[in-house]
């Protein structure tokens, strides 16, 4: 009979049967117990052909039949500007080329294009109308072979046009002709009236597009706004009424006297960037329509007719505490200490509002240095160790904001907010592995 495996039968000895053995003696017994009835093999599926070997820019999934909201792809920003010094004369074409390519070859209905400052074109100084305007010199015929792939592939080109720039690089500016409202002295060029810079530098842009090949290429405002703190005419009031011109204008499409009807233009920029580079102004930090966090700075009418009203703020901002840095007044025997600590706080925080012509330009000279402090302090997320300056600076709980100058208190940061989380599920977890202990 069966025995188990592995082991030798004496004479006599009974077998000493594993439970499969006992089940198969019970089916002995038992003829007519039903076996389970096997399942079929499994049928292998056959193997796919193997794919072909596919270049670096085809590794991507095929694009699915649906309708996309996105339809540009922007190629750095404003790469020509003066100030880069040229440095991306040499590589921003091919790089539009390569990006216009992986598009295409991706099969997806998106153009690439190259976002331009408004001062790759321009109008000689003795005739500064539009008809005389053409691109830049020592970038026209790098500009010309852009415009045409542009126009190729059904691209736009994208502007960036800052009508306070006009005013703020020239001090002889008429600062009537930077907003709508006809309040300066026209310009006339062959037949057309222009009454505000806008339209002038839009159509100096479409006269450099027909010299150099491509007179019907759309063209989309790409930046236009107008800064609120940071200089003496960047303020609310100037930003209201440049805001409440130009959106009035879109709303009745007229575009300009020499493309008249409706243009694309996006608006510049919604909220403060604290900790963008001033070197073309300190008013650089101040493009938003909404505070650092997220507060509207003034009426306005989106639609454009003219019904201002407060755009929606940000709902559920949380700040740090209400206490601020300020300068120790008790201690003004330690002035000649003063200097480095306050350029310190500005080279670490932001204190352009303290500018002639600013938010804060009426502080008095203590005043001054209180707001470097805060803005330091608040910087930091109010570190105690931040509102030190040896000694001369102290934290206070009454609100330091003086008349129309706003000594901020810091938003809560999302790292911030998860830190006391992490402190409670380390000691949720503690606290289990002592109860497991015990």
């Amino acid at each position: 009979g069966p025995h188990a495996v592995g082991q030798r039968r004496r004479p006599g000895q009974a077998v000493r049967r594993r439970p499969l053995d006992r089940l198969r003696a019970r089916r002995l017994r038992h003829p007519g117990h039903a076996r389970r009835p096997q399942r079929p093999p499994r049928r292998r599926r056959p193997r796919p052909p193997p794919r072909p070997r596919l270049g670096p820019r085809q590794r991507h999934p095929q694009p699915r039949r649906r309708r996309r909201r996105q339809r540009y792809v922007a190629v750095g920003n404003e790469p020509f500007l003066k100030s880069y010094n040229g440095s991306f004369i040499n590589i921003t074409f091919p790089a539009l080329k390569n990006m216009q390519r992986a598009l295409d070859e991706a099969g997806v209905m998106v153009k690439a294009v190259v976002p331009l400052n408004a001062d790759v074109y321009n109008s000689p100084e003795k005739t500064p109308v539009p008809s005389a305007g053409s691109f830049r010199k020592d970038i026209n015929t790098l500009m010309v072979s852009i415009v045409n792939f542009l126009h190729r592939n059904d691209a736009p080109f994208v502007v960036n046009i800052y009508p306070y720039l006009s005013l703020y690089q020239n001090a002889n500016f008429p600062l009537n002709f930077s907003f709508f409202d006809g309040g300066s002295k026209p310009v006339f060029d062959k037949g057309l009236v222009y009454t505000n810079v806008f339209d002038a530098n839009f159509d100096t842009l479409v006269w450099s597009l027909r010299k150099a090949g491509v007179p019907d290429m759309k063209i989309i405002v790409g930046e236009i706004g107008w800064p609120t703190d940071g200089d003496k005419r960047a303020n609310v009031k100037y930003a209201q009424k440049f805001y409440d011109g130009f959106l009035k204008k879109m709303a009745k499409n007229v575009g300009t006297p020499l493309r008249p009807g409706r243009m694309d233009a996006y608006l510049f920029a919604l909220i403060d960037e604290n900790q963008k580079s001033v070197l073309p102004g300190r008013f650089e930090r101040h493009w938003g329509l909404f505070t650092y966090d997220g507060k509207p700075k003034f009426p306005m009418d989106l639609s454009g007719n003219g019904q201002d009203r407060y755009l929606l703020g940000v709902e559920g901002v949380q700040y740090l505490p209400s206490q601020w840095c300020v300068f120790d007044k008790d201690l003004k025997d330690r002035y000649r200490e003063l200097p480095a600590s306050v350029n310190y706080a500005c080279s670490n925080a932001d204190c352009t509002a303290l500018g002639y012509g600013c938010s804060c330009n009426g502080l008095s000279h203590d005043g001054n240095i209180s707001y470097a402090f805060n803005m330091y302090f608040q910087t930091m997320d109010q570190d105690v160790r931040a509102c030190s300056f040896g000694g001369l600076a102290k934290i206070v709980t009454a609100n330091a904001s003086q008349g129309g100058c706003v000594f901020p208190v810091q938003i809560l940061s999302a790292s911030e907010r998860v830190v006391p989380l992490r402190v409670l599920a380390a000691s949720l977890v503690l606290s289990v592995a002592v109860f497991i202990l015990m």
